[in-house]
């Protein structure tokens, strides 16, 4: 007899659209809360948005002056210049703000001069490991591509979904999209994590990871809708989330314990990559359930209209003593 491990039963009966009145507000308020953020406190933005010099110094002895390396940096008058602790006590990180100059060429010399006068003063004591100069032409292209890329994913998301599913499934799979893009750049700016290129490859992932996401569910409800065909929607839906409920665990968990992994032992250069990685399986698994799923309620979504041919089978309503059982994922 063969083994199966599970950690979600087959036959579960949560009443998840019970949390709608619940679920909704709370996102409505986060939202709000994001967007205020957004205003007061700032993104953090990275060398590649901004421009100007990065750069990763490692100490040739056993410890870094932080102290020091800023007195020295200052006293080159190259402006605004950060200096913290990176990974461990013999690497710093140093960042120069864009230099200003009439022209971009002259501000490209100038941010090349930059790293000239920094090699000569502190190549001695330090190995420069790392240097990024990104001129104004170059950040303000990567702004624009980068914001491109999103609206674009999300505009593929909305014609995917409208040829595959009833419009109702289209506007709801963009709602929690949103939902779920607006919230991990709050994370950012409440966190203060940096927010660069690979932030966007970020949100890209989590747009991507929590519409595939989406897409199960609302196949189950759909499949759910054919069958159950006198239920209410509410009842479809609860049947549906509980059919798929163990694999959206397990995707979940697996996932959240890959990047917990690369955020506990992937350095500096991957912290806030991963961090936001785990907020957002963790805020895309909460909209695919108690988002995307109970929004159709709202959109009006009608029960009864499954395909000529199809079978109706009995069921009590959702969460009676007796149920189908929910097929697997």
């Amino acid at each position: 007899m063969a083994f199966r491990l599970r950690f979600i039963k087959d036959d579960t009966k949560f009443p998840f659209m019970g949390f709608r009145s619940v679920s909704f507000p709370l996102s409505a308020l986060l939202s709000v809360l994001t967007v205020l953020a957004f205003f007061s406190f700032g993104v953090n933005f990275g060398i590649d948005f901004k421009g100007g010099t990065l750069v990763e110094l490692q100490a040739k002895g056993s410890v870094a002056n932080i102290s020091s390396v800023r007195e020295r940096s200052n006293a080159l008058g190259f402006g605004s210049i950060e200096v913290a602790e990176f990974g461990s006590p013999r690497e710093l990180l140093l960042r120069v703000e864009l230099q200003t100059a009439p022209t971009t060429a002259e501000q490209e010399r100038a941010q090349q001069n930059v790293v000239t006068k920094l090699r000569e003063t502190f190549g001695n004591d330090y190995e420069f490991r790392r240097v990024e100069v990104v001129g104004p032409r170059v950040s303000g292209e990567l702004v624009q591509n980068g914001t491109i890329g999103v609206i674009f994913g999300i505009i593929g998301v909305l014609i995917y979904l409208w040829f595959r599913f009833e419009w109702q499934f289209a506007v709801g799979a963009v709602i929690a999209t949103l939902h779920d893009i607006v919230l991990t750049i709050g994370f950012f700016v409440v966190m203060q994590l940096t927010f660069d290129m690979t932030s966007i490859a970020v949100i890209l992932t989590i747009l991507g990871y929590s519409l595939n996401d989406t897409v199960v569910v609302y196949d189950r409800i759909r499949e759910m809708l054919r069958k159950y065909k006198k239920l209410s929607l509410t009842d479809v839906i609860d049947i549906a989330v509980n059919a798929t409920l163990s694999r959206t665990v397990i995707t979940a968990t697996t996932t959240f314990l890959a990047m917990l992994a690369m955020a506990i032992f992937g350095g500096e250069v991957l912290r806030s990559f991963s961090l936001a990685m785990l907020f957002g399986i963790v805020i895309g698994t909460y909209s695919s359930i108690f988002i995307a799923a109970p929004i159709l309620i709202y959109l009006g979504l009608k029960t009864g209209g499954g395909i000529k041919g199809d079978k109706d089978e009995d069921a009590k309503p959702f969460p009676g003593k007796v149920l189908a059982p929910a097929s697997r994922a």
